[in-house]
């Protein structure tokens, strides 16, 4: 599973989406994630999911691929729907059996709540795998930049998330090592009571502790010795050009919100 792990990891390809700005794709992420909430019916909902696997579909990041890497995510959209399904009480009531009880209402709101994090996951992960972490900083700060007047460290801060998405495949290749050495000494981290299945996980927790701790000390040393010293005066080696297919795909998110703004109920 954690080999499988695709947040936070780059795929590199020839596709429209690897070709857009940064800025662009970060643009639509943003406004993704807040028009997803307008949705509110099926036709609504409908649409959302034409434009989330046009998007896949453009990125040419293979289904398979994407199916093992969502694996667990698609398990917490379902037990997401479960709980939905069985704690929402309004609306008609369809089934009754003991103190079970399922309402229409429920099981509208399950599969809406549960298609809205569907959608955001995939979105949210074509981002990391369409763009580089390095793209990702440049395009961050290039957003960011007119909160430079008011002093806010916006090189810093676009850094730090480059960084924590770069060091995410990292962290989850060692965890798996760490798994695959204490397998080999005789720990069980999917059989026994819970009890013990939970001290198993302390010791996968100090070494990666160490590890990830051990890590950042070296990339700090690293910048320190090629004299890092922020965004200040920094150059470039790839500036960021803003395309015809950006603006196409940022009008063509304007006509998505606007149909979703009519198509509401």
């Amino acid at each position: 599973m954690m080999e499988k792990m695709i947040f936070g990891r780059y795929v590199p390809a020839d596709s429209t989406v690897h070709k857009m700005d940064p800025r662009s794709k970060l643009v639509i992420i943003f406004l993704f994630v807040c028009i997803i909430f307008l949705a509110n019916n099926w036709v609504t909902y409908a649409l959302i999911g034409i434009y989330t696997f046009y998007m896949l579909g453009i990125s040419r990041i293979p289904a398979r691929f994407l199916y093992g890497g969502l694996k667990p995510a698609i398990w917490l959209v379902l037990f997401t729907l479960i709980l939905q399904v069985f704690f929402t009480k309004q609306g008609v009531l369809l089934v009754k059996f003991g103190p079970i009880e399922i309402y229409d209402e429920g099981v509208r709101q399950g599969i809406f709540i549960s298609l809205r994090f569907f959608f955001l996951i995939l979105m949210t992960s074509l981002l990391t795998l369409t763009t580089s972490p390095i793209e990702i900083t440049d395009g961050m700060e290039t957003l960011l930049n007119p909160l430079k007047k008011v002093r806010f460290p916006v090189h810093e801060m676009a850094l730090m998330m480059s960084i924590s998405l770069r060091f995410i495949p990292t962290l989850m290749q060692e965890t798996d090592k760490i798994m695959k050495a204490q397998m080999a000494r005789g720990v069980e981290f999917d059989s026994g009571p819970i009890k013990d299945r939970v001290k198993a996980v302390i010791p996968l927790l100090i070494p990666l502790f160490v590890s990830a701790f051990k890590r950042a000390e070296e990339l700090a040393i690293a910048m320190e010795a090629r004299g890092y010293r922020g965004g200040e005066g920094r150059t470039k080696y790839r500036q960021l050009s803003w395309r015809t297919v950006d603006t196409l795909q940022i009008l063509l998110l304007a006509v998505l919100t606007v149909l979703l703004i009519l198509l509401r109920s």
